[in-house]
């Protein structure tokens, strides 16, 4: 099955020169979503880790699933002031002004294989910042799943000394 066909691309989308890659029509398509998930699982293989921790909100879409199929724990990551527990938080930077980002205390433990999961891998800045988070409170990431990179962005240099993985690339 061809992922890619059932994306949807809109040109000029939140910006002027931003091609948008629309994955609400892939979740709209059963057979076309279990198939992405299920080629994501592939992609992990026979790595070792003891839970999945992706960022809201698509990446909650691709790693929720996954987390179900695979019987694996599942973290979320927030915005800020979204988690009603005690919460590690974490500002960073983005191309125009900076982001919060937070994640329980206890949801990872120190030692924990951690699997990172998200939608898409852009300039790698949210993900590079969610690594952080995960060797802050002691967990080990393992690698760092994607349904989408893209690759003209070079978010994967941002990422290099771990293991990075997409389904579909731009």
């Amino acid at each position: 099955m061809d992922i890619k066909e059932k994306i949807r691309v809109i040109e000029d989308f939140p910006v002027e020169g931003i091609s948008f890659k629309d994955i609400t029509t892939l979740l709209s398509d059963g057979e076309a979503f279990n198939f992405s998930i299920n080629e994501m699982i592939k992609m992990v293989g026979n790595l070792e880790f003891d839970l999945i921790v992706a960022p809201e909100a698509r990446g909650f879409l691709i790693g929720a699933p996954m987390s179900f199929q695979m019987r694996k724990p599942f973290v979320p990551i927030r915005k800020k002031g979204k988690l009603p527990f005690e919460t590690l938080t974490y500002e960073y930077e983005l191309e125009y002004g900076t982001d919060i980002l937070e994640v329980h205390n206890d949801a990872i433990k120190p030692g924990d294989k951690v699997l990172i999961v998200d939608d898409l891998l852009a300039t790698g800045g949210t993900v590079g910042a969610i690594v952080e988070m995960v060797e802050k409170l002691g967990g080990e990431v393992v690698g760092l799943e994607f349904l989408i990179e893209l690759d003209f962005l070079k978010g994967r240099d941002l990422l290099k000394g771990y293991r990075v993985e997409s389904l579909i690339q731009y």
